[in-house]
């Protein structure tokens, strides 16, 4: 079931996810990635991991417990929020739609479905100062990224109401 987000968008149209969906859910977050974690994995140092992370999201759209939801765009994939009953598994916004207040709806309809936990690297800063603004804080518990260099990735949890 689509529903509409106002963004600075005309309408963004979140739907569900499906396996067509696979390779641009890898693009898209490839292109989040090679911009707002540079600083994390230098390409030509950590070239990001494609047949991976295609693997990991064929994972993720068989899980009946993860719900998936995109927008699409003129040229593929604008959003994905991918999350659980608890947690916000994964959030990207394309570059080019970035301060549209997608990544925003995203997190919002997470938290709809009764979402409270979330884990970004560290040195995300960009992605911190967002959940921060919208009430999540750190927990105190941090865990290693599986992805080399293997950074810092911290938890964090939903304690107020404004997401």
């Amino acid at each position: 079931m689509a529903s509409t987000m106002r963004t600075d968008r005309p309408e963004a149209v979140w739907r569900r996810a499906t396996v067509a969906d696979l390779a641009p859910l890898r693009d898209l977050e490839r292109a989040a990635n090679l911009v707002g974690l540079a600083h994390v994995f230098p390409a030509e140092q950590f070239p990001f991991p494609d047949d991976a992370v295609l693997a990991r999201w064929a994972i993720v759209l068989d899980d009946p417990e993860v719900v998936t939801e995109v927008v699409d765009g003129d040229h593929g994939l604008l959003a994905f929020a991918a999350y659980d009953e608890e947690s916000l598994r994964h959030l990207a916004v394309h570059p080019s739609a970035w301060g549209t207040g997608l990544a925003t709806a995203g997190v919002r309809r997470s938290v709809q479905h009764g979402v409270v936990r979330l884990w970004v690297l560290a040195a995300n800063h960009r992605a911190r100062r967002l959940y921060e603004h919208l009430g999540w804080r750190p927990t105190g518990v941090e865990q290693e990224c599986p992805w080399v260099p293997h950074p810092t990735e911290l938890e964090y949890a939903l304690v107020g109401s404004r997401a």
